[in-house]
């Protein structure tokens, strides 16, 4: 099993892999359960430890926590949730705006990984209806190598036609980044794990 990354969805067997200095919400004892996904967040310690954030059923109930990765029991990436479009024209959101633009997305061809995040992915992997009439849709292109914005233009068009608004964030080895700011032009805020940076080249960090 190749360890996690940002965005990722994994599943542990035993609430008490959940790890939290500050103590988890009462929300996540009484609600939240092993058959629920966590999702890979953004930051880092020192023990190799996965930061994972717990979703609840409302929009307030969010939390943090840290797992062991040898807790992993599961992991389902925001790109092999877009590789079945029969699965997602069976799915029970199927009428949902968000799924009805992925569908759109999924039937033509980019030249790039790509993937769905955001509540619309939970949705696909929990089966918890977490969406609502205003939702966006957000998704996530993989991308390790140096890029320009014109490769994705095309991709950001396609965007605008859709019947809801998309959110993409591009990921490289050093963190993500808003397509839309990058497209702009001049220095972007890059997510890391050691906090958002200010970069011109979203693949190479400043020198410290």
């Amino acid at each position: 099993m190749s360890d996690p990354r940002a965005h990722d969805f994994v599943w542990i067997s035993d609430r008490s892999a959940l790890e939290n200095d500050g103590g988890l919400p009462e929300w996540v004892n009484t609600c939240w359960r092993t058959a629920l996904p966590l999702v890979v967040r953004r930051d880092k310690r020192a023990d190799g430890a996965v930061p994972v954030g717990i979703r609840g059923l409302t929009r307030i109930q969010r939390a943090a926590a840290w797992i062991d990765p040898a807790a992993v029991m599961r992991v389902v990436t925001p790109e092999s949730l877009i590789s079945d479009v029969n699965a997602l024209l069976h799915s029970p959101f199927v009428s949902q705006q968000p799924v009805q633009a992925l569908i759109t997305l999924c039937s033509l061809q980019w030249p790039f990984v790509w993937g769905v995040t955001g509540s619309c992915a939970y949705a696909l992997v929990s089966d918890l209806p977490v969406m609502h009439a205003d939702s966006d849709l957000d998704l996530l292109v993989r991308c390790d190598t140096p890029a320009e914005p014109s490769q994705f233009s095309d991709f950001y068009d396609q965007l605008q036609r859709l019947p809801c608004r998309a959110d993409v964030q591009i990921n490289t080895p050093r963190g993500g980044f808003a397509l839309s700011e990058w497209l702009r032009g001049g220095d972007i805020m890059l997510k890391t794990a050691s906090g958002p940076l200010l970069v011109r080249d979203p693949w190479q960090l400043p020198a410290e």
